[in-house]
């Protein structure tokens, strides 16, 4: 080969490929699942049977970002294929990992020229397959069944598609725990929108999505003090209110953050015992912020100005510099004020603060 091209261009025989480090957005390995919970997860639990990779898009997905995930699909099927030497295995084709493009929606363009075509007879419309041992398929969110059976899935759609996805999960029971991560899950990714565009404006559509899930989250608080209550905490009603607004709390930052730090941990409790519209509005400021050290570092400032406020008013230039104070204590530290924070006044509040700090 060499020889023959060379008279028609440069040749250079045994190029090295170097290929940069990616991340898959979502590597999904089956385990042992009862039926029912599969069966309640609809389209997307039949998608959940095999080894998968799910690459979810907010804008329709171009011909670039589908080659780049294919590029990923096929590298772990390299892997596989070493795997399987080196342990001297076989595999069937069937078990090899299957990747799934979730976009709202992709132009004909992008699904002809990839050859991608409806495969009805086992998929529902809108799911669009690659050749057979490419194991692709494209999910156009937009052309979905609005059925029970795609709402996990048209929950990642667009304007008056996740708008309607949202107002059918609004119908479920309080109590369904995936109504419940679901709320928090959408809050977390218009959170991640905005702190994706560096705390620019948030696009109308955006701004209407958190309107529309806004009641649904004050319903969901409302549930969980009526569950506390139910319980019969022992210590009474207000203790109960208490208790699941906790739940509320702890499972927001926990999703937003990932594992608490013991300084964030600390604030839990304090956050709990705030009326339930002044924490509704402080949990959608909080899910405005990014996920690294730093939105960590203001949603803690956010949320130590948002107690001062409710128990001592409107912070006058006296009063700013409590914050970074308070920010100053031990976590154990800042736990006991805030909680002793309703029973104090400004003064005594400034006397605490400068015998804790040692001024």
């Amino acid at each position: 080969m060499s020889e023959l091209l060379s008279p028609l261009g440069a040749v250079n025989p045994g190029r090295e490929v170097s290929s940069e480090v990616r991340q898959i957005d979502v590597y999904f390995t089956p385990k042992a699942a009862t039926t029912d919970y599969r069966e309640k997860l609809g389209l997307l639990g039949n998608m959940a049977t095999t080894i998968a990779l799910f690459e979810p898009f907010r804008n329709p997905v171009t011909v670039s970002e589908v080659r780049s995930c294919l590029s990923k699909l096929l590298d772990v099927q390299a892997e596989c294929d070493r795997l399987s030497r080196k342990g001297s295995t076989r595999y069937n084709e069937a078990e090899l990992p299957k990747l799934w493009i979730l976009t709202p929606t992709a132009s004909l363009d992008v699904l002809q020229g990839f050859h991608a075509f409806p495969d009805e007879e086992k998929w529902p419309t809108g799911i669009y397959s690659l050749g057979e041992y490419l194991r692709t398929a494209v999910v156009v969110i937009h052309k979905l069944p609005k059925t029970a059976e795609t709402l996990w899935l048209r929950i990642l759609g667009r304007k008056g598609v996740q708008q309607e996805a949202i107002a059918q999960l609004s119908a479920l029971p309080v109590d369904e725990p995936l109504r419940i991560n679901t709320l928090e899950l959408v809050y977390q990714l218009q959170s991640n929108l905005a702190a994706n565009r560096e705390q620019q404006e948030l696009e109308a559509e955006d701004q209407e999505l958190i309107m529309a899930i806004r009641p649904l989250f004050q319903e969901q608080l409302a549930a969980a003090k009526q569950e506390g209550i139910q319980e019969g905490i022992a210590q009474g009603v207000q203790q109960g209110v208490q208790q699941g607004q906790r739940l509320i709390v702890g499972n927001f930052l926990q999703g937003r953050w990932g594992e608490l730090s013991q300084s964030v941990a600390v604030m839990v409790d304090p956050l709990s015992a705030l009326p339930s519209t002044e924490l509704t509005r402080l949990l959608l400021e909080l899910s405005q912020l990014g996920s690294d050290a730093l939105a960590i570092q203001q949603g803690q400032r956010l949320a130590v100005e948002t107690l001062l406020k409710f128990y001592l008013g409107e912070l006058d230039e006296q009063m700013m510099p409590l914050v970074d104070s308070l920010l100053l204590l031990s976590p154990q530290q800042l736990r006991e004020v805030l909680l002793k924070l309703p029973s104090l006044s400004r003064n005594e509040l400034l006397g605490l603060l400068a015998e804790l700090l040692g001024d």
